[in-house]
């Protein structure tokens, strides 16, 4: 990008696009927040599968847990990155990542909540 669509840009006070390669704040809290709430969602997924039986032994409420932790941690941190991102997606502000964290975070905490459901009703 040239230095004249830079002050053009920033003369009409629209946001600046990132550049693909730069990794901007809202791009590394996306980044991460969408890999807690993907951790949450695993071991979600894996407690669920083992507290039917269907794999492993043991009732996988460690997986359940950690799903419902981090699943919310990464909804909150996607959901911060997502309010704070100027511009829309695709200019570089992380607000892509954040939204794909806000729904990868809901499968987790769903996941963890099914899985104690589970555990509850089977004793």
């Amino acid at each position: 990008m040239s230095v004249h669509h830079l002050l053009a840009a920033h003369a009409t006070g629209l946001p600046v696009a990132a550049s693909v390669t730069t990794l901007s704040a809202g791009r590394i809290g996306a980044i991460v927040a969408a890999l807690l709430a993907l951790t949450g969602a695993v071991g979600g997924g894996l407690s669920l599968a083992r507290s039917t039986g269907r794999i492993g032994t043991g009732p996988g409420r460690g997986g359940a847990v950690l799903a419902l932790v981090t699943g919310p941690l990464g909804m909150a941190l996607g959901g911060l990155v997502a309010a704070t991102a100027s511009g829309g997606l695709g200019t570089g502000n992380g607000l892509g990542g954040a939204l794909v964290a806000l729904l990868v975070g809901l499968v987790s905490t769903v996941l963890g909540a099914a899985t104690l459901a589970r555990l509850r009703h089977t004793g």
